[in-house]
């Protein structure tokens, strides 16, 4: 399987809290729900169209908890997302977590990424990441992402835990797609392409 991690981004690289103010507050951010005022019909299209690709879903224990609590209540059988958000199987990496009641869902703890690594040598389409941006910047590290979909909103925070931090492994990658929703919304996909090339302008 491929792992593609899926993420909302503002143009200062934020990726905290996009989707209600209460919904992480870690560490005093204040500035949560500043992804909602962008969404519309389209862009949700686009995102069953995603999910739709997916044979199984990766989480971080954070993100992974407020999913098992929201995603169970929405259980229309016909709703592309739901049904396969709370169908498909599950894995959440964590060593604290004892419990994971959003079936079907299984621990992922220890080495980590040697299990993800076994996860993806599996056959199937697609592992996605949605959110968890400690545990994508863990795994960029280890070099087991294939694929990012940034979905990047037209507004700067000044303030937020950023996906790509100080101190990160580099990698490279190369520009599949381009699209831009009628919210304002900025989709980039980008693929693996090894580790980044340097440099020096105008050198013959």
């Amino acid at each position: 399987m491929k792992l593609v991690l899926m993420q909302f981004l503002t143009l200062d690289g934020v990726s905290q809290g996009p989707g209600a103010p209460d919904e992480d507050t870690t560490d005093g951010f204040i500035r949560g729900g500043w992804f909602v005022p962008y969404l519309e019909e389209g862009f949700m299209e686009t995102v069953a169209t995603w999910v739709g690709q997916a044979d199984g879903f990766l989480f971080g224990r954070r993100t992974y908890v407020n999913f098992a609590r929201d995603w169970p209540k929405m259980n229309d059988p016909n709703d592309p997302i739901g049904s396969k958000m709370n169908g498909l199987p599950k894995y959440v990496a964590s060593n604290s977590l004892k419990e994971a009641s959003w079936s079907p869902s299984t621990i992922l703890s220890g080495d980590v990424g040697a299990e993800i690594a076994e996860l993806k040598a599996k056959p199937g389409r697609e592992l996605q990441i949605h959110g968890s941006a400690r545990l994508a910047h863990s795994l960029l590290t280890k070099e087991l992402i294939d694929e990012f979909r940034l979905v990047i909103a037209p507004v700067v925070l000044g303030q937020g835990r950023k996906l790509f931090i100080d101190g990160g492994a580099p990698a490279g990658f190369k520009l599949a797609n381009v699209e831009r929703t009628v919210g304002g919304l900025a989709i980039h996909t980008y693929e693996k392409a090894g580790p980044p090339t340097f440099a020096t302008y105008g050198a013959s």
